[in-house]
């Protein structure tokens, strides 16, 4: 078998929702989009399923495919829905879709509703991605509160920079969207992970916890409060003693400066690890930290070994415990969502 081991440690993201939920107070929603950024979206929903008050999805298929796994606890549409047909599909699993546009309102009204359905409505307070404009909120809100269908209506937006704290644009967006909504009815959702961390003032009735819940932080770097969910590891299965002034790998990037002990390992750009990875990229090897060497190759890659006992069969940390994955995302020029959600070809281990 290859040895490429995506370990989940579940009860790693447990204390993680409990953490936040704390951090945050009031309710939380665990957002399992992406496939629970690449975790396993049935097993974290199950592992969660006596702690979190609700889950949050992309679409309508991953919300189906929770419930086709047993998971009865509400789940939020963050898109919405992409056709009007989809809310009978909303309707009979019991879903809280998301209202972010015109269409999707009339949609919604227009419906023959089986059972009350309870609408996240969505403000573009300043991102300008998604949501109804300030001006237009409320006779949004209005028309769904003087629905029938509708049993409840929870006032939400998104923010753009909340991992950036130094930037003025979240207290702007909180000021927008507190004005908006002033007047009205329903619970409020506004705090995403970055907000729960940074933004006290954003922590209102529901939060919803994204990559911290896997043990990210979005601010960059460690945060010793959280425990990384998934450990990538894999093994050197080959090696070489290579003199000064050799090269390694694709393109001849990197030249040993010295004697150099080079282990070959099991994964690559299509495991999902960051082709722009470069020498340099910290892995740790038997608990030991070391580097990349050249160029990663689309099935394997190579780090430097120490002198005499790190050799084939040790195992290689990609990221996890010894290595954070914010680290191998800086070196690689992206972000640990990035990464996460590309992981495939692993070998996935549940850890309850």
């Amino acid at each position: 078998m290859r040895p490429l081991i995506a370990h989940i440690r579940l009860n790693h993201l447990r204390q993680n929702y409990q953490t936040l939920k704390a951090m945050h107070g009031g309710k939380m929603l665990a957002v399992l989009k992406a496939n629970a950024y690449g975790h396993g979206a049935v097993r974290c929903a199950k592992a969660l399923a006596d702690l979190a008050d609700g889950f949050a999805v992309a679409a309508i298929e991953e919300a189906l495919t929770l419930r086709e796994a047993g998971i009865t606890q509400p789940i939020v549409l963050l898109e919405g829905v992409f056709e009007a047909a989809e809310y009978a599909l909303v309707d009979q699993h019991r879903l809280w879709p998301v209202v972010q546009n015109a269409w999707q309102l009339e949609a919604l009204l227009a419906h023959c509703w089986q059972h009350p359905v309870t609408v996240w409505l969505k403000m573009d307070s300043g991102m300008h991605r998604a949501g109804f404009f300030p001006h237009d909120y409320a006779p949004a809100h209005q028309a769904l509160s003087q629905s029938p269908q509708v049993a409840a209506v929870v006032n939400m937006t998104h923010f753009a920079c909340a991992d950036e704290p130094h930037k003025n644009m979240t207290a702007e967006q909180m000021a927008v969207f507190d004005l908006a909504v002033a007047d009205l009815p329903g619970d409020i959702s506004v705090a995403n992970s970055a907000a729960i961390l940074a933004h006290p003032n954003a922590h209102r009735h529901w939060g919803r916890a994204g990559i911290a819940l896997y043990g990210v932080s979005p601010l960059g770097g460690a945060d010793s409060r959280f425990l990384p969910v998934m450990r990538l590891s894999s093994k050197v299965f080959g090696e070489r003693v290579l003199p000064p002034g050799e090269p390694i790998g694709y393109g001849a990037a990197f030249v040993t400066p010295q004697s150099t002990r080079a282990g070959l390992i099991a994964c690559g750009y299509a495991d999902g690890y960051p082709r722009h990875a470069g020498t340099g990229t910290p892995v740790a090897i038997d608990g030991e930290r070391s580097r990349l060497l050249g160029r990663v190759s689309m099935d394997m890659m190579t780090v430097q070994l120490a002198d005499h006992h790190q050799g084939i069969g040790s195992e290689v940390e990609l990221w996890g415990d010894a290595i954070h994955i914010n680290e191998v995302a800086a070196a690689a020029g992206t972000i640990a969502y990035e990464l996460l959600c590309n992981v495939k070809r692993a070998h996935f281990v549940y850890e309850e």
